[in-house]
């Protein structure tokens, strides 16, 4: 019986670099993201299925839950928002929609998948997206950081509550050569100065990210469960030059 997993947020950086390692590896796939056309471009591409939704609209989760069928090895969500502004600037609407994006959705996400992941023949993983800032403060990541770290309270409220049928791990990226990241590192003298703020004198690339994701959800990493991995070149542990 071929593997199947379920990856939101597959048209983003780095959720299209997951789904490529995930289908070059064997595994079937079900997508989904906002843009029809684009998901449609990829899910051809790997000879995949899909689901066009909004992870915004609670009702698209049951929909995409039956569209994915009744058995899933694991589920990422790698669906995320960079919304950077002074704290004194930040709106309740702000505030609502990078919780709502990043931990609520991903949470509703897991929960609508359960039966399909608790049916899968060997133990399922799902993955899910912290970041830097949920562990170590930056300013202008408020609204961010909190949504964030809500994620990593999930993460291990749900290795308690699934266990043993279910592991669920969280990667916690820096920031992360995406499209979503263009308007902070597309001036050259910026982009320079971030990566040098990073011990390993880079930024990280979606397949840093996409290839730890790769190793949490298969049956390699079978006793790690309720963990966040930095993948974030040293940047919440270690001093930058």
């Amino acid at each position: 019986m071929v593997e199947k997993y379920l990856v939101y947020g597959a048209t983003g950086g780095i959720g299209s670099a997951l789904c490529r390692r995930l289908a070059g590896e064997g595994r079937a796939l079900h997508l989904v993201a906002r843009d029809a056309g684009r998901l449609q471009a990829l899910a051809s591409e790997l000879g995949a299925s899909w689901s066009a939704a909004d992870v915004l609209q609670p009702d698209a989760f049951a929909q995409v839950a039956e569209d994915a069928g009744p058995t899933l090895s694991g589920l990422a969500y790698a669906i995320g928002s960079i919304n950077l502004k002074p704290f004194e600037r930040m709106s309740a609407a702000d505030f609502d929609r990078d919780f709502r994006l990043n931990a609520s959705a991903a949470a509703l996400a897991v929960q609508a998948a359960l039966p399909a992941l608790r049916a899968a023949p060997a133990r399922a993983s799902v993955v899910l997206f912290s970041s830097v800032a949920a562990g170590r403060g930056f300013p202008m990541h408020a609204s961010i950081g909190m949504a964030k770290a809500a994620v990593e309270g999930l993460v291990r409220a749900l290795a308690a509550e699934l266990a043993p049928a279910v592991r669920i791990n969280a990667i916690a990226p820096s920031l992360t050569d995406t499209p979503l990241a263009q308007r902070i590192i597309g001036s050259p003298r910026l982009r320079e100065a971030i990566a040098e703020a990073h011990p390993m004198g880079r930024l990280g690339t979606p397949e840093d990210a996409a290839a730890t994701a790769t190793f949490l959800l298969s049956s390699q990493a079978d006793w790690i469960t309720g963990q966040v991995l930095a993948v974030d070149g040293g940047r919440g542990a270690v001093a930058g030059k």
